[in-house]
Formats: structure tokens, sequence, C-alpha cells
């Protein structure tokens, strides 16, 4: 019987920049039924290499699986498995709500400051505030603001970056001087 705990992770995965890649990673949490709680592509610093992020709840033994198979996928360079404590990461949200609420109190400005928040811009029907954080400060925010008419909210999928030492630079050329051997 598994006893181990279903918890948050984070998939950090390597790939070179192809169509198509997105719906063969995805698909592998699928068939596993495993719910993607958040996904984030971009490129790294590397020309020609992205970056997954992808943020799922499960257990470590069912993604250290899942972590296997999608370093299986041709176009994938690495797939990495980490918990929250090997990371540092940031999600960011927009929250736009009525000028004329935010010019009659203090208080949407205090709870923007208290929050390390900040106005993004100020237009005559509605102002947006930005928040850069970890997902529950966003919600929270939200909470807090909902009672001033939120009229839109918006929040990213996570960026994260390993706390390890291992660059990804350094990582392609290990890779690469494998294959060479191989």
């Amino acid at each position: 019987m598994n006893t181990e705990e279903t918890r948050e992770f984070t998939l950090s995965i390597l790939t070179e920049n192809k169509s198509g890649l997105l719906n063969r990673i995805t698909i592998i949490f699928t068939r596993r039924k495993i719910n993607i709680e958040a996904i984030n592509v971009s490129e790294t610093e590397v020309h020609g290499v992205s970056r997954f992020t992808i943020v799922v709840k499960s257990t470590r033994e069912k993604l250290e699986k899942v972590t296997k198979q999608i370093k299986k996928i041709i176009e994938v360079l690495g797939a990495f498995l980490y918990d929250d404590s090997e990371i540092h990461y940031q999600e960011i949200a927009l929250y736009k709500l009525p000028t004329k609420m935010i010019t009659s109190s203090n208080h949407i400005e205090n709870l923007v400051r208290s929050s390390g928040a900040r106005v993004l811009t100020v237009g005559e029907e509605y102002t947006i505030i930005e928040k850069t954080g970890h997902s529950h400060e966003i919600l929270n925010l939200f909470d807090q603001l909902k009672p001033f008419g939120v009229q839109e909210f918006v929040k990213s999928g996570r960026i994260a970056i390993s706390k390890s030492k291992r660059q990804t630079v350094s990582f392609l050329e290990e890779l690469e001087a494998l294959s060479l051997v191989s």
C-alpha cells in the first residue's frame, strides 16, 4: 500500500523549441490522471532551448516515473523534479479595479503597499494593480480587493529557478559532451 502523501511539485523541462512538444508532454500527465495546476513555457538563456515549468500535485514516486517518461521524448534535453524547498519561484497577477473606488478611499492604496504590490496604470475608468509573489499571496490580495469590485483578475503560471549551482549552459555542455562520447 502506498502511503506517500500527495503534495505540490514543480517540473522544469529543458527542450528544443519545436511545435507539438507541449501536447506530447501534457498527454503524459493526462494518461496518468495528473492535473496540471499551472504551466509556463519560455525561452532560456540558450538560443533555441525552451523551459517548461509545470506545477502538479501528486506523489514524488508517481512524478519520478512521469519525469523519466518525459526524458524519453527526443526533443527533451533534460527534466528535473523539484519540491518547493529546492527552487526560487514566483507568479505574477494583474487586478483591474474601478478607479473611482481607489480615489475614494486610502484603503486600497494601503492594501497595495502592505502586500508589496504596485499600481501599474491608472486610467479614467480603471486602475491596474500588479502583484508578484507566491500563489497564496496573490490570492490573498485578490480576496482583500474583491469588496472593491475587481473587474478582471489574471494570474500567470509559476516561473522557477533551481537553487542548484548547476546552470542551464553547463548542463547542456555536459549533455553535449556525453553525446560525443557515445
